[in-house]
């Protein structure tokens, strides 16, 4: 398959899976303490966690942010990647990180349900991808790369609960995992980045008086890009 017909593909499955995550991103985005949203703003009921809108009665459309979001990252890592076993990973991941960043952004909050299972499928996947011929990455290093990177913001949410919250530390499980994939190097890069990003955007905040110093933001959206832009580094590096 050519390069361009393989960022084809990955392009058109990012854009049809983001089309579905309108409504999982609206019965979702609750906060902790409630259950998830069953019915939508007009009171229909909402059948179904996948969909264009929020609910299957209302025909408004929902927007074209998430598919074409979902679309960019999917292509941008099959150029990094290329055609080798561990993209057949990344493509299916992506969605749902793509969707815990909607989430965390409208309510502060990466939900157990998403999460955990975006771990437990990254390491899965990547074993799967491990067996493969051609593969560039190592498995033992994603699953090490879970449990320290877990570890390492489980700490941080122990000393600063306010700044970090505990669904930051459990989706760093799956960070941890697709980082480590390609090493340690890129461990630390997508750590660095995700810290980097956050800082800045915290800082303009305190800059322009949007915040204080202490106000929490939500830093599922820094850490998963700090992730992407590490994947796509060292996948880019392991592909030269």
């Amino acid at each position: 398959m050519s390069a361009a017909l393989l960022w084809a593909v990955a392009a058109c499955w990012g854009a049809a899976a983001g089309a579905v995550l309108p409504r999982a991103a609206f019965r979702f985005a609750v906060p902790d303490d409630e259950p998830w949203r069953e019915r939508c703003a007009d009171g229909h009921a909402i059948r179904g966690w996948l969909g264009r809108t929020a609910c299957p009665d209302c025909p408004a459309p929902a927007g074209l942010l998430l598919p074409v979001l979902t679309a960019l990252v999917c292509a941008a890592l099959a150029a990094a990647t290329g055609p080798r076993p561990e993209l057949l990973a990344w493509l299916p991941l992506a969605p749902v990180g793509v969707l815990l960043c909607a989430v965390d952004v409208r309510v502060r909050r990466l939900p157990d349900v998403l999460t955990l299972p975006f771990a437990a499928a990254a390491l899965a996947l990547l074993g799967l991808a491990a067996l493969l011929p051609g593969h560039a990455g190592h498995w033992p290093t994603a699953l090490y790369g879970a449990l320290v990177l877990g570890a390492g913001y489980t700490v941080l949410h122990l000393v600063n609960p306010g700044g970090m919250g505990l669904g930051d530390a459990k989706s760093a499980l799956g960070a941890g995992a697709v980082l480590g994939w390609y090493g340690w190097p890129t461990v630390l890069l997508g750590t660095f980045a995700a810290v980097l990003a956050g800082a800045l955007y915290g800082g303009a905040l305190v800059a322009v008086r949007k915040a204080s110093r202490k106000t929490g933001v939500a830093f599922g959206p820094f850490l998963l890009g700090g992730t992407l832009v590490g994947v796509l580094i060292g996948a880019y590096s392991a592909l030269s």
